[in-house]
């Protein structure tokens, strides 16, 4: 069998439907068992997928299909899909750090040591691009340059962006969190609490009272108010 190919039921569904190749030449060419493109053929598998051309998309040219065509015996070769070479994983290059900002970086270096003990010297010799007998000799104070160091936040030096930094003081943060927890170490300090542990707050229930404070008395509003009608007939 030669290199694995991308979608290979999708494709065996198709040189199935397409071609008049053999179930031993599909399957040595897909990767799978016989039997399984057996399966295809009579409908008990891959029922639902949908056939994928090898051809178009880069895994198989017409010659390879012709010659298999022609001689049952013959196996096909894989070629390289340019699929598969856009979804290959790209190793990421090492961080380049312009030769005019290299001197800044012992600063940077004080700046974690100081502000972020928590960020390990691996996070930091990958940030900054730097070593980890640059970060010890910086911790250590015994970096040839040590009494001219001033820590300064890297992003301020320009050597890294500001959410690149803080995304790795947070992953060190959380590690060391969780690291705490299971030590049996109770972080200091306020904190959030889960909301089942929220204590229910009871409204505050207000009384409406008169703003003169006094509960009116119905009996001497109707009492005054007969007695004024009395005054003016007497008047009259």
């Amino acid at each position: 069998m030669a290199d694995p190919i991308l979608m290979p039921k999708a494709t065996a569904v198709w040189l199935v439907d397409n071609t008049s190749l053999t179930f031993e030449q599909i399957a040595d060419f897909c990767g799978l068992h016989p039997l399984e493109v057996r399966g295809i053929a009579d409908g008990e598998v891959a029922r639902d997928i949908r056939g994928a051309d090898p051809i178009t998309n880069g895994q198989l040219n017409r010659e390879e299909l012709d010659k298999a065509a022609r001689d049952p015996k013959y196996r096909m070769q894989v070629q390289k899909s340019r699929h598969a070479e856009l979804l290959k994983p790209q190793k990421k290059a090492p961080r380049y750090t312009p030769v005019s900002r290299r001197q800044d970086r012992p600063d940077a270096i004080a700046w974690f040591v100081r502000n972020h003990p928590e960020v390990t010297d691996a996070q930091i010799s990958k940030l900054l691009g730097t070593t980890k007998s640059t970060i010890e000799a910086v911790r250590d104070r015994t970096h040839w340059n040590s009494a001219n160091l001033k820590p300064v936040d890297p992003v301020t030096l320009g050597l890294v962006g500001q959410i690149e930094l803080d995304a790795v003081v947070r992953k060190a943060a959380d590690k060391k969190a969780k690291d705490d927890l299971k030590k049996g170490i109770v972080p200091d300090g306020p904190s959030l609490r889960p909301a089942g542990e929220v204590e229910e707050v009871q409204p505050e229930i207000v009384d409406d009272e008169d703003d003169r404070g006094d509960d009116v008395d119905l009996k001497n509003v109707f009492a005054n108010t007969g007695s004024s009608h009395e005054d003016e007939d007497d008047e009259d």
